[in-house]
């Protein structure tokens, strides 16, 4: 492993991880962004997104920061209280990430 001294996070962590770990944390990344940006678009907060979906405000805090994996149900009530829901729709993968080597 070479010195990370001068380097951009993206060339540290190709360094780090595999294609596919990047890839999962990029879209953990993009699922919180999204399900935050959909709250603060209701101008709710989470405790009265617990109110609304009945998931504990910890619960929606640990989600919001990347601090706990939660089960698909969880994330579908809040996206339901939200008005939103989860498509699987096909992704634009880098040209430097190949899931298939």
């Amino acid at each position: 492993m070479s010195n990370a001294i001068g380097r951009n996070w993206d060339e540290v962590r190709k360094e780090l991880f595999t294609p596919e770990e990047i890839l999962e944390s990029d879209l953990r990344v993009s699922i919180i962004g999204e399900l935050i940006k959909a709250r603060e678009e209701k101008g709710i907060t989470q405790k009265k997104l617990e109110e609304i979906s009945g998931v504990k405000q910890p619960v929606i805090a640990r989600l919001e920061t990347g601090k706990s994996n939660p089960q698909l149900s969880t994330i579908l009530k809040i996206l339901a209280s939200l008005g939103k829901t989860l498509a699987i729709v096909p992704m634009e993968l880098e040209s430097n990430i190949n899931l298939n080597s």
